[in-house]
């Protein structure tokens, strides 16, 4: 059958990014002084779209929406906590993976950002562990297989009950005519480095891995007998608890609702404004920046908690790139502008560096790297334009440097009496944001060229109008208002009217020269080929593997390799 579309479960007509605890349906979260638990417990009638039931633990989006939150709130909500247990609430199964009805009846945009925010969320755990000092041990009891299993892969230790049934699995490849969608198949070889002949045998084995063999393969790191499993846990608990750097005692922030409002193709945040033009499809995103100067010292960082605005303004614009990315598969273009004053922004530049050390602002800063992540990674053509008004300074500029081009007006537009457009770095700009190739995205877009980017270095904190910052090679073009409106009109037409398949294959390309990660290769090459199977006849076709699962019918496929 072809790609049907489905109703959302619960009756609405968009998908939405925010939840809390109170509306968890998938999820049990406990914390035990600096233990975390986060139980799996999916509830089989709670699928985010209606015809089909989530057994045996399978995850749709919804459930992977509710891990994302829990995961964001055991950083800002419990400091304290330094290890995460990631365990099943049900018996006999840790997790079936993403569920396979959902994914055969799913249109193949939905197959493919549902793989994305998985890997963006697996990837966040890992971030985590190196970054925050929050370490995760997944407790494998039952059958673990594909995404399952790929959960299990992004904890730092995984434990697995000999219980002479539990196993891991990666069988995507036998059973589906397809991939593991969550970056299983890098983790395997990259992070666990698994033998390629072992992770051969593994991928391709529908029963998968039990016992001392998946021990000796690194598929798990131990393997625990039933009557200590619990044992074993804590003591293991404890073990990495007493090796990290989360502070003690430390009193969380409540991340509060955010203030979200739609008027028509308007979406208002305090911080942040999307207008929709569905038409011309373009979506244009205004960030403002701070209204007020940065508080006298952390302690007053903390008492603001979400109202602080570095934290707010990330957690808002992480909310309009979900949106966009999944409620609006017909805009071909992001257009970023900023409002405010620039040196506001650096000096909440300046305020994060000073107290790195406090663990809040550790923590939102590394929130503000996974955001920018999250830009760099969305399939839509993204430019910046930075006009009089604008506050593209230091963390802010790298809106900037994320987008595929940038257009600066020199001077003042038809008589205007704000002052011109300037660009500022600061410290923001050289290290703390890497892109998933692990470099900054000024070294990546300076790469061979360390004269340019040393150059830049030497800028920080100059304002520099549009001609200075595009001979610094910090914006694409600058243009003076005889031009301005032109240039910018036609490139936007010239956008939407290129092929979206073409045009996702050059940015993908384009956007991540240089140094290739684990990261990179999971969003690159992995998800390229992924994108490709899902289109093809042997997976989702009418006689294909993902059609077929499940019918007692045999797959046919089209055995010509390409």
């Amino acid at each position: 059958m072809a790609d049907v579309a489905r109703k959302l479960a619960n009756g609405a007509t968009r998908i939405g990014f925010e939840t809390d605890p109170s509306r968890y349906k998938h999820w049990k979260l406990s914390v035990d002084g600096d233990i975390a638990t986060l139980a799996m417990d999916v509830d089989e009638k709670g699928g985010l779209y209606e015809g089909y039931e989530l057994k045996l633990n399978s995850y749709d989006l919804g459930v992977d929406i509710e891990l994302a939150d829990a995961l964001q709130r055991l950083r800002f909500e419990y400091p304290d906590v330094k290890v995460v247990l990631l365990r099943s609430g049900k018996p006999r199964v840790f997790c079936a993976g993403a569920n396979i009805r959902m994914l055969a009846g799913a249109t193949h945009g939905d197959k493919v950002n549902f793989c994305k925010f998985t890997n963006e969320t697996r990837n966040g755990i890992e971030d985590s562990s190196e970054f925050s000092g929050q370490k995760t041990i997944c407790v494998v009891t039952g059958a673990c297989a594909g995404g399952g299993y790929e959960l299990a892969l992004a904890a730092d230790h995984i434990m697995m009950v000999d219980d002479g049934s539990s196993a891991v699995s990666l069988p995507e490849l036998p059973l589906l005519a397809v991939l593991p969608g969550t970056g299983g198949l890098t983790r395997v070889t990259d992070k666990r480095k698994v033998r390629r002949d072992h992770a051969d045998v593994f991928c391709t084995t529908e029963e998968g891995v039990k016992g001392k063999r998946a021990v000796d393969w690194r598929l798990v790191d131990e393997v625990v007998a039933a009557p200590k499993l619990e044992q074993i846990v804590t003591e293991r608990a404890r073990e990495f608890a007493g090796k990290s750097d989360r502070p003690s005692g430390a009193k969380g922030i409540a991340l509060t609702p955010l203030n979200r409002k739609v008027n028509g193709e308007t979406v208002e945040y305090k911080s942040v404004t999307v207008k929709l033009n569905r038409k011309e499809r373009i979506a244009t995103i205004t960030v403002r920046g701070p209204e007020v100067p940065p508080p006298v010292n952390a302690d007053d960082m903390v008492k603001l908690g979400a109202d602080f605005w570095p934290l707010r303004l990330a957690r808002e614009l992480d909310d309009a790139i979900l949106d966009i990315r999944t409620n609006e598969g017909d805009i071909a273009v992001i257009v970023f502008k900023s409002e405010g004053d620039p040196e506001q922004v650096l000096s909440y530049d300046a305020f994060l560096e000073a107290n790195k050390s406090n663990w809040l602002a550790r923590e939102i800063s590394l929130y503000w790297k996974r955001v920018l992540k999250r830009v760099d990674l969305t399939s839509r053509s993204l430019v910046a334009i930075i006009e009089p008004g604008s506050c593209f300074a230091g963390t802010l500029a790298e809106i900037v440097f994320a987008c595929d081009r940038s257009y600066m007006l020199i001077g003042q537009l038809n008589g205007g009496n704000q002052p011109p457009a300037t660009i500022a770095l600061s410290k923001a700009n050289f290290g703390p944001y890497p892109m998933p190739n692990g470099i900054s995205r000024l070294e990546s877009r300076f790469l061979d060229d360390k004269a340019s980017l040393d150059a830049a270095k030497a800028k920080i904190g100059q304002a520099l109008d549009a001609e200075a910052a595009e001979k610094a090679g910090l914006v694409t073009f600058a243009f003076d208002d005889i031009d301005w409106e032109d240039e910018i009109r036609i490139f936007l037409e010239e956008r939407a009217s290129f092929s979206p398949d073409g045009l996702t294959g050059l940015e993908a390309n384009l956007r991540f020269g240089g140094p290739e990660t684990m990261e990179s290769k999971i969003f690159a090459r992995l998800t390229a080929w992924q994108n490709w199977i899902f289109q093809r006849p042997n997976a989702v076709g009418e006689e294909g593997a993902l059609r077929r699962y499940g019918t007692g019918q045999k797959p046919v496929f089209d055995t010509r390799r390409v």
